[in-house]
């Protein structure tokens, strides 16, 4: 790895972002930043722009543009602002490695532009796959475009099939920490405070992939991320409640050997695997140790309590159109949660009967997908 990797973080300013800068940090003779881009928290980018002298930033909030130009007024680095811009940013051709960690559907299009520009994708963006995965899939073979999964579990299956690849894949299991709710029944979680819902017990993130690790959301949406990355279907895909995040996920073969990637739960170890593949380089995430945690626990997810996992695989089986409509009306959920408009308990309610009244699409073109997600959110807006 004689030569630098040059890389554009979608999302800089995020957990996912934060963290890949922690990784270029303690490398910084294997990796430069060349591009930047924030949605709205224009402090920490010009925080960031000025520590890793990118070429370019992107601030998606035009209103907040003039704040970061003025700030980075004496850089070379140059400043611009709005969707559009943060899409063309992905096509530089001095950039090798996009990482995809918008949140949201909010990163589909600009992820699909870096993989029709050949990019290597580092895809933290769940529902990129989620609401568009056949034609994301069909568009990287076209372009050649890699794509490294990021999610913890999607990294540790992708680790375990290296060497793999010419042998069958039996099953994969995937593993959820259950969230900061596991082990609760319906009646104990319908008053359950937003406080409670964002108190993770293992991992570090941003509130809406911490709300949708709650209600196991994050989880089935990561069951159909898994069905495009690795073509395997969701009836040979299955969940595992793991509460110590130790095991990431196994694959299991045809001859029935269960392979696993176990490590202390932290995502810099997924991102620098990203960004470093197909090599592995140092790293200072402390070693786990099996004396420490003598007792590694499985469990199957409790369904009747949590049931966005089972709306996950309807919607999959449904296909077309339906994840986007899934996709869409938990995000707008999770922001009603957040606000004190609806209920934990209400969140499956709320998807579900979204999924139920929208009109089917088997297959639908990238720009029926998005006016299917925001026709849905117009729709429930009015909820």
């Amino acid at each position: 790895m004689s030569n630098k990797k040059h890389i554009a973080i979608l999302g800089s300013t995020g957990s996912i972002g934060t963290q890949t800068l922690n990784v270029v940090r303690r490398h910084p003779d294997l990796y430069e930043i060349e591009v930047l881009v924030a949605g709205s928290n224009a402090d920490l980018l010009v925080e960031q722009a000025l520590e890793f002298e990118p070429n370019m930033v992107v601030i998606a909030d035009k209103s907040k543009y003039a704040a970061v130009s003025d700030a980075l007024a004496k850089t070379d680095v140059k400043v611009f602002a709005g969707e559009e811009s943060a899409i063309a940013a992905v096509e530089m051709e001095g950039v090798d490695i996009v990482v995809a960690a918008i949140v949201g559907f909010a990163g589909l299009r600009p992820t699909l532009r870096a993989i029709k520009a050949g990019k290597t994708i580092a895809l933290a963006n769940k529902e990129t796959m989620v609401v568009a995965g056949a034609i994301v899939t069909a568009e990287a073979r076209r372009c050649c475009a890699s794509i490294l999964p990021v999610d913890s579990e999607h990294s540790a299956i992708f680790q375990t099939l290296q060497g793999e690849m010419q042998n069958s894949i039996d099953k994969i299991l995937l593993t959820a920490s259950g969230g900061p709710l596991l082990g609760r029944k319906r009646e104990q979680l319908e008053n359950v405070s937003l406080d409670e819902v964002l108190r993770h017990p293992n991992w570090s993130m941003g509130r809406k992939v911490t709300i949708d690790s709650a209600s196991l959301m994050n989880k089935g949406l990561e069951v159909i991320e898994a069905k495009w990355l690795f073509g395997v279907g969701t009836d040979r895909i299955e969940v595992l409640v793991h509460p110590q995040s130790i095991v990431h996920s196994m694959v299991q073969f045809e001859d029935g050997s269960i392979k696993a990637q176990l490590g202390t739960p932290t995502m810099e170890t997924p991102i620098q695997y990203a960004l470093s593949y197909p090599h592995r380089i140092e790293s200072h995430i402390p070693r786990f140790s099996f004396w420490e945690h003598p007792e590694l626990t499985f469990l199957r997810p409790d369904t009747d309590t949590f049931r966005c996992l089972p709306l996950a695989y309807n919607a999959i089986e449904r296909g077309g159109n339906i994840p986007c409509v899934m996709n869409a009306a938990n995000e707008v959920a999770v922001q009603r949660l957040i606000e004190g408009r609806l209920r934990f308990l209400e969140i499956a309610d709320f998807v579900g009967e979204a999924m139920e009244r929208a009109t089917f699409i088997p297959q639908p073109t990238l720009e029926q997908l998005i006016e299917c997600d925001a026709e849905v959110r117009k729709e429930l807006m009015k909820k």
